[in-house]
Formats: C-alpha cells, structure tokens, sequence
C-alpha cells in the first residue's frame, strides 16, 4: 500500500509521478490533500470524484482507493466501484492504516487489487459500524471478526 508521505512525494512538484517504480500490486489509499495532489484537484463529491479516480487509477496504472463516505475505488481498466459503506466514526487517525493492512490481509491470500481494495473498505466500514461513536483505530482489528461472521450470516453460509 502507498499511504501519506509516500504519496506525497509521488506528487512532490506537482506532477503525479504514479508508476514511480512501484508495484500495480499495491493499491493506493490517499486521503485529503494527497488525493487532490494525486488525482489532479478536488475530490469531493459526485461524478468529479468518480471520473478524478478512474484518472489517477488509468495513469498510475494500479488501483485507486479514494476514502470517505462514498469511497471510490478504480482500476487502470476503468472499473470502478463505489462503496458507501464507511460510517463517520472512520474519521479517525491511523483508521486508513487498518484498512491497508486489511487490503495486504486479501492480496496476501490472492484475491485481484480491485476486488481486495473493495473487499477490505466494506469489511472495515462494517466493522466501524458495529462500534458506533467513540471509535479509534485500535479497535478495529478487533472489529473485524464479527464483521465477517455476519457477513457469512447473511450469505447463509455459518
């Protein structure tokens, strides 16, 4: 995963430098002002946000995961997914941390970039959501469990 100051410097002068070297395994996970650098300008809301991340997933050539209430995930393909599964209480610091390592967590058992990246933002908003207010980064691996057992619950398979 390419998290904070690693995107940062990608995008130092202003100039996106997205195939750096670096794996199209690794999906990007900005957030804030490193995905506005990364993305060509602001990400707020709506077809702008959807159309900035299949651009920034099209020339990084890997999988762009934009956070937030309507997480935007794309593929260099164009593909993209919208997960709107991710409650307020993940506003939190090292938050985005968990869902990268909840994101190498399913690339490590061979699920596909976009469908790990897709996969891992409904689990960890899921897991989010069972907590409620009051919620730290901590206590999401925690969380997690649960999130899968209801997750299989639901599929009618326990």
């Amino acid at each position: 995963m390419l998290l904070g100051g690693t995107l940062a410097w990608l995008c130092a002068d202003g100039r996106p430098r997205l195939r750096a070297g670096v794996s199209p395994w690794w999906p990007r996970t900005p957030g804030g002002a490193a995905a506005a650098r990364l993305c060509g300008g602001p990400v707020d809301k709506g077809a702008a946000r959807l159309a900035r991340c299949r651009a920034a997933a099209r020339e990084a050539g890997a999988v762009v995961l934009l956070k937030g209430p309507d997480t935007v995930i794309a593929d260099p393909g164009g593909r993209a997914v919208i997960n709107e599964n991710a409650p307020p209480e993940l506003a939190t610091a090292g938050a985005g941390d968990v869902l990268s390592g909840l994101i190498a967590g399913l690339l490590a058992q061979g699920m596909a970039p976009t469908e790990a990246a897709a996969g891992a933002a409904w689990i960890h908003g899921a897991a989010a959501a069972s907590f409620g207010p009051g919620l730290i980064a901590e206590d999401l691996p925690d969380l997690v469990p649960g999130a899968l057992a209801r997750l299989k619950a639901a599929a009618g398979r326990s």
